[in-house]
C-alpha cells in the first residue's frame, strides 16, 4: 500500500466531509451546542414543573365520619409546612373544599375529579373488625390529582402515627421506645468519586456510543452513497489508486470524524458535569443533602485515558460497519433508510448500561456495542479488570478488520457499485411491467428476509407457543410460503430461483462427504463452545426438547428433520442465495447468506456453528446448482439431533472418538484432521462429478 496515495485520498475525503453541512452540524454543533441546551433546558423545565407542583394548593373533599380527626391533621400539616416555608420556600398544602362549593354533587364526584374541580375525594367506613377504613379516590392520569393523593396518604400516615402514639401513651408506656425499639444507622463507605462514577457510568457510555454513531453516520453516507449519487465514484476509480487504498482513505476519514465527535462530546459532557458539581456545592443546592467537597477529579484520569482508547477502538468498528451498510445504497435517501435499523440496534444494545447487575464478563466482552458500554461503566466504577479491557479492545479491532475486509469485497463488486436495477424491490412495481423469468434482485432478497423474520417472530412464536410441535411445523410452512408466493407474483423462474434441478448421483455423494468433514469440525467447535458456555447451550436446547418429547419418532423426524430441510433450504439456499448470487460475488453471497442463516436461528451462542453449516449448504448449491444437495445434508444434520434426543448418549457410547464430550487435545486434533480429509475427498469427488457433467454437455452439443 502506497502511503502517499492514501495521504492524498485522505486529504480529498476530509475536504469533502468539511464541505458537507450535515456532517459539520452532527460533528460540532450537536455535541457543543445541542446537547448542553437539551441538558440545561430539561433541567430548567423539570425544576419549574417541580417548583410549581410544590407551591400549589390541592383541593380535597372529605366525606368521613372520624370526628374531624383527618381534617384537623390536614390543618396541622399545612401549618407546619407554612412555618418551614421560610427556609425552603416551598408550600404544597391541601385545601379542604366543601362539596356545596362545586358544580357537582356527591353522586357526580367522578365527573368533578375528571374535570379537575377536585383533586382527591376521601370517604370512610367501619370495617368488619371495627376499625375505620379510609378510601381515597383520584385520577392517576392527571398530574395534580396523582400528586395530591400522595399528600393525602402522607397526612393519613401522620394521623396513624399520632393515633398509635396516643394509644401507647394511654397505656402508660413510652411511645417512642415501643414504636422504635431500636435505631438504624446506615454507613455508606463509597467514596464521593465512586458515587459520581456510578451516576456517570449509567449515562456516559450510552451518550458516547450514540455520539460516535451519529459522528460516523453522515461522513460514511457521503463517502459511499454520496459519491455514487454525485457521479464522482467512477472518476475516483479511474485514478491510479488501488481499491484497498481508496477504502483505507475513506475508512480513516469516517473513523477520524467519529473520534472527533466523541471527543467533543466528552469535552461537552465534562463541562456540564463540572457545572453540575458547582451547582451541587453551591448554597442553592444545600437542601439536596449533597456534599461534593473534597471530590478529586484526578482520580478519574486513568479511567478517562482507557475510555479514550476504548472510544478509538469502537470508532474503528462502528465506522467500518456503517460504511458496509451505506456502501450498498445508491443515494443519500436510500442510505438513510439503510442506516435506521443499525441506529435502533445500537441504541437498544447501548441501553445495557442502564440495566443494573450486568457484569463485564469474558463472554459479554465479546458482544459488540455492549462490551464498550460495560467497559466504560466499569472504568468509572474503578472495577475494570485488565483481561476484560484487553478482550474488549481487541475484539473491536478484530470486528473492524473483518468489516473492512467485507467492505473491500463490496468495492470489488461492480454489481454493487454500479447497480442496474439489481437492488430494486420489484413487488412495488406494476405486475404488468414485470418480466417473466430470472431470479430475485438483492432488494427483493433483503425485503423477503426482513418480512420473513418479522412474521416468524410475531406469528411463528405465537403458533409455536399455542400448538407446540405442530406450531413448529406451521412456522416452517410460513417461512417457505412467503418467498414462494413472492416469486410467483413477481413472475420469477421457480426453477432458477429455487435451484430445482437434479444432478449426477456422484455429486450428491460428494456433497455429503464434504458436509461430513465440515460437520466434524463444527461438532468440535460446538463442544468447545459448550465447555465455555454450558448454561447457554442447556437453555437453548432444553426448550425445543421439552416441546418435542412425548411425540412419536416419525412425527418428530418429519417436523424437525424433513420439514426444515425443505422449507429452510427453499428460503435460504433457494430464494435468498439466488438473489445474492445474482448481485454479489461468489464468496460474498455465500458468507452473507450463511450469517443470515445463523442469525435467523436466534441463538447467539450457536450463531457461528449454524452459520458454518449455512455456508457449506450454500457452497454445495453453488457448486452443484441443485437445492437437493443441501436438502440432503440439512436433513442428515437435523436427523442426528433427533436421534440423540430419543437415544441420549447412544452416539457418545458407540462413537466416542467423534461425539465424546471430554476429549483430549490430541483427540480433537485427530478428529479435525479427519474432517479436513473428508472435506478434501468430497471436494475432489465434486470436481470430478462437475467435470463429467461439463464433458457430457460438450459432447451433446458437438453431436
Amino acid at each position: 500500500m502506497r502511503s502517499k496515495v492514501v495521504k492524498q485520498l485522505l486529504k480529498k475525503e476530509l475536504l469533502d466531509v468539511i464541505r458537507d453541512r450535515k456532517a459539520i452540524i452532527m460533528l460540532i454543533l450537536v455535541p457543543l451546542l445541542i446537547y448542553p441546551l437539551i441538558m440545561f433546558g430539561s433541567f430548567a423545565i423539570m425544576t419549574m414543573v417541580q417548583s410549581n407542583m410544590e407551591q400549589a394548593e390541592y383541593k380535597v373533599v372529605l366525606n368521613v365520619d372520624d370526628g374531624g380527626a383527618l381534617a384537623d391533621r390536614i390543618m396541622i400539616s399545612n401549618d407546619e409546612k407554612k412555618k418551614n416555608a421560610k427556609e425552603d420556600k416551598t408550600v404544597d398544602y391541601l385545601k379542604i373544599v366543601d362539596i356545596n362549593e362545586l358544580s357537582y354533587d356527591l353522586a357526580d364526584i367522578d365527573k368533578a375529579l375528571q374535570k379537575e374541580e377536585v383533586d382527591v375525594y376521601v370517604t370512610s367506613e367501619v370495617g368488619e373488625d371495627g376499625r375505620l377504613v379510609y378510601t381515597t379516590k383520584y385520577v392517576s392520569s392527571i398530574t395534580d390529582s396523582d400528586y395530591a393523593e400522595v399528600l393525602v396518604k402522607d397526612v393519613l400516615d401522620e394521623l396513624t402515627l399520632a393515633e398509635m402514639k396516643q394509644t401507647i401513651e394511654d397505656a402508660g408506656m413510652d411511645s417512642e421506645r415501643v414504636i422504635h425499639p431500636f435505631e438504624i444507622k446506615r454507613t455508606n463507605i463509597a467514596t464521593k468519586e465512586q458515587s459520581a462514577g456510578s451516576l456517570l457510568g449509567t449515562v456516559l457510555p450510552f451518550m458516547l456510543v450514540i455520539s460516535l454513531l451519529m459522528g460516523t453516520m453522515y461522513p460514511a453516507i457521503d463517502a459511499t452513497a454520496g459519491e455514487k449519487e454525485r457521479g464522482t465514484l467512477e472518476t475516483l476509480l479511474t485514478l491510479p489508486a488501488r481499491n484497498h487504498e481508496i477504502i483505507i482513505a475513506k475508512f480513516l476519514t469516517v473513523a477520524l470524524m467519529g473520534i472527533i465527535s466523541a471527543l467533543l462530546n466528552m469535552i461537552s459532557m465534562g463541562l456540564m458535569i463540572f457545572y453540575m458539581m458547582k451547582l451541587v456545592n453551591s448554597k442553592a443546592a444545600g437542601g439536596l443533602g449533597l456534599n461534593m467537597s473534597g471530590f478529586r477529579v484526578s482520580t478519574f484520569i486513568p479511567a478517562m485515558l482507557v475510555t479514550v482508547i476504548g472510544v478509538f477502538a469502537f470508532s474503528l468498528f462502528i465506522s467500518a460497519v456503517t460504511m458496509c451498510i451505506t456502501a450498498l445504497a445508491k443515494s443519500y435517501k436510500e442510505a438513510n433508510n439503510y442506516i435506521t435499523p443499525l441506529t435502533l440496534v445500537v441504541m437498544l444494545t447501548a441501553y445495557i448500561g442502564f440495566i443494573p447487575n450486568v457484569q463485564l464478563t469474558d463472554k459479554m466482552a465479546l458482544v459488540p456495542v455492549a462490551n464498550i458500554c460495560l467497559l466504560i461503566k466499569n472504568l468509572l466504577l474503578f472495577k475494570a479488570e485488565l483481561g476484560a479491557v484487553a478482550i474488549v479492545l481487541l475484539s473491536n479491532v478484530i470486528y473492524a478488520i473483518l468489516a473492512i475486509l467485507f467492505l473491500g469485497k463490496i468495492y470489488d463488486s461492480e454489481n454493487i457499485l454500479f447497480d442496474e436495477g439489481k437492488g430494486n424491490i420489484q413487488i412495488f412495481q406494476k405486475r404488468s411491467n414485470m418480466k417473466k423469468g430470472g431470479v430475485p434482485t438483492a432488494g427483493d432478497t433483503w425485503f423477503i428476509i426482513s418480512l420473513v423474520l418479522i412474521l416468524y417472530i410475531y406469528i411463528g412464536s405465537l403458533i409455536q407457543a399455542d400448538y407446540g410441535i405442530w406450531g413448529i411445523f406451521g412456522s416452517q410452512i410460513l417461512i417457505v410460503s412467503v418467498p414462494l408466493l413472492y416469486a410467483i407474483y413477481t413472475k420469477k423462474s421457480l426453477k432458477k430461483t429455487f435451484h430445482l434441478k437434479l444432478c449426477k448421483p456422484l455429486a450428491y455423494v460428494a456433497g455429503l462427504i464434504l458436509f461430513l468433514g465440515v460437520f466434524l469440525l463444527e461438532n468440535k467447535l460446538s463442544n468447545i463452545l459448550y465447555q465455555l458456555f454450558p448454561e447457554e447451550f442447556s437453555s437453548t436446547n432444553s426448550g425445543l426438547t421439552d416441546v418435542l418429547m412425548g411425540q412419536g419418532k416419525l412425527v418428530t423426524y418429519m417436523i424437525v428433520a424433513f420439514a426444515p430441510a425443505i422449507c429452510e433450504e427453499m428460503l435460504f439456499r433457494g430464494f435468498v442465495f439466488s438473489g445474492f448470487k445474482n448481485s454479489y460475488k461468489k464468496w460474498t453471497a455465500i458468507i452473507i447468506s450463511a450469517i443470515i442463516f445463523g442469525v435467523f436461528h436466534t441463538s447467539l451462542i450457536r450463531l457461528i456453528p449454524t452459520a458454518i453449516l449455512g455456508g457449506v449448504f450454500a457452497y454445495l448449491v453453488y457448486s452443484t446448482g441443485s437445492l437437493f444437495s443441501s436438502m440432503i445434508c440439512h436433513c442428515f444434520n437435523n436427523g442426528i439431533y433427533v436421534f440423540e434426543m430419543f437415544h441420549p448418549g447412544a452416539l457418545e457410547r458407540h462413537m466416542p472418538f467423534i461425539f465424546g464430550e471430554n476429549q483430549g487435545t490430541l483427540q480433537i486434533i485427530l478428529v479435525a484432521m479427519l474432517g479436513l480429509v473428508l472435506m478434501v475427498i468430497g471436494k475432489l469427488l465434486l470436481d470430478v462429478s462437475l467435470k463429467k457433467k461439463a464433458n457430457t454437455k460438450v459432447s451433446k452439443e458437438s453431436v
